[in-house]
């Protein structure tokens, strides 16, 4: 009889790693575009107005202004 539980924790573990590599370059592709998305919706909560960055993940929170 041959032991094969070892066989499997690799398995398991190179399924781990690729699934890591996977998110973590999507992560990396789409961050801008999540911050900008999350920083969209803070700025609402706040009563602020969102600010577009030049590029994808610069976007900021600018106070409203009043007009008279």
């Amino acid at each position: 009889m041959q032991n094969k539980n070892g066989q499997a924790l690799v398995e398991y573990v190179l399924i781990v790693a690729i699934i890591s590599v996977i998110t973590i370059s999507v992560v990396s592709y789409f961050g801008g575009y999540l911050k900008d998305s999350i920083t969209k919706t803070s700025c609402s909560l706040v009563n602020q107005e969102y600010e577009e960055g030049e590029k994808p993940g610069e976007g900021k929170c600018v106070s409203k202004t009043v007009e008279k």
